[in-house]
């Protein structure tokens, strides 16, 4: 997750960034506008291993530790009714298995854990009624280079917006080998999970125009529907940085990602963003999975209630512990949140 600068580009994105109230119901979305607000934690090789020399055998170690039960009564206990998990980001470790991805990047033993840390956190959601939705860049982990070069990928060169038409790589700026091969990817997860994963959230698609925006595939469209491979019903958003107002990068995502540093000072415009769910992320610490809280009880209540509000959903970073447990303090926030929350519609 990093902040990108407003270009020529951007702005023309942004001409559509008011509410468009013509969707059509019911809305495949209409659960997420329901829930109203949500929990996110980056579950990450830096962040479970703490300190622990990075290797295949540490990082099974530690997700095989992951408290999934724990997480699933702290997460019923703050009534929130989907959760967000990384599956990965830079390093290369992942926490679920993915034969596609070893095979394509020549792994063995693989950086992909043994344990289905995804499947078993369904297991122990669903029962309580929480959906379960999912992280991953839209690029190849960038430290690890065998990956970077097994998968094509290349690393920026150009200021993400000011080139419309550069992209990673100046020479190839689709990328078109590297983006079936992360289709695939993505396919083999998304097939085997099928309606256990219900949403996705793609990070650093920093080159819309360059990579994405084509008639033909590779392109938004074929990206979508490696995801929803699976589960057609599943919730689809690209990241492209931090932009307020929000914004929808394309029509191929269902809710916009809605990435946010400054809570507090957005404006939700209504429920639609062209055609997508408006949504903003942002984090309840310093900055992402950082400790402690940054805002008061009713600080996040109020900002969380004026998207509610207006038809719009609030998604809220938390840190997490190598265990899977997400610490005390965030525990009672987010409580309070709910309590807030419930309190406000009670009274509508």
């Amino acid at each position: 997750m990093h902040t990108v600068m407003l270009g020529a580009v951007v702005t023309a994105l942004l001409s559509g960034a008011e509410a468009d109230l013509r969707q059509p119901a019911p809305h495949k979305t209409d659960w997420f506008k329901d829930a109203g607000w949500g929990v996110f934690t980056h579950y990450l090789s830096d962040i479970a291993l703490r300190g622990q020399e990075p290797s295949v055998e540490a990082w099974n170690r530690v997700v095989d530790a992951f408290d999934v039960e724990g997480l699933a009564k702290q997460l019923a206990s703050v009534g929130t009714k989907y959760y967000f998990v990384t599956l990965g980001q830079n390093s290369g470790y992942y926490c679920s298995a993915n034969a596609t991805y070893d095979r394509l990047v020549g792994n063995d033993p693989g950086k992909c854990s043994k344990r289905d840390l995804i499947a078993d956190l369904y297991q122990a959601l669903e029962p309580r009624g929480i959906k379960l939705m999912v992280y991953l860049p839209a690029g190849a982990p960038d430290r690890d280079p065998k990956a970077m070069e097994a998968l094509g990928w290349k690393p920026g060169k150009y200021p993400i917006w000011s080139h419309p038409k550069g992209g990673p790589d100046g020479g190839d700026p689709r990328l078109e080998d590297f983006q079936r091969k992360w289709e695939a990817v993505i396919r083999e997860w998304s097939e085997r999970w099928g309606n256990k994963v219900c949403g996705w959230w793609f990070d650093g698609c920093y080159y819309p125009v360059a990579m994405y925006q084509h008639p033909e595939p590779p392109n938004f469209k074929s990206f979508a529907e490696a995801a929803r491979a699976g589960n057609p019903a599943s919730l689809v958003a690209f990241n492209p940085g931090v932009f307020d107002p929000i914004f929808s990068l394309t029509e191929h995502e269902d809710y916009t990602a809605g990435e946010i540093n400054e809570a507090d000072k957005v404006q939700c415009p209504g429920r639609w963003v062209k055609t997508a769910q408006f949504h903003m992320l942002s984090f309840l610490g310093p900055n992402w999975a950082q400790r402690p809280p940054r805002y008061s009880d009713a600080q996040v209540i109020e900002i969380t209630q004026r998207i509610i509000e207006e038809g719009g959903v609030a998604t809220w970073d938390v840190p997490i512990e190598p265990s899977g447990l997400i610490p005390d303090a965030f525990v009672t926030q987010l409580q309070a949140l709910h309590t807030g929350i419930q309190s406000w519609r009670a009274n509508q």
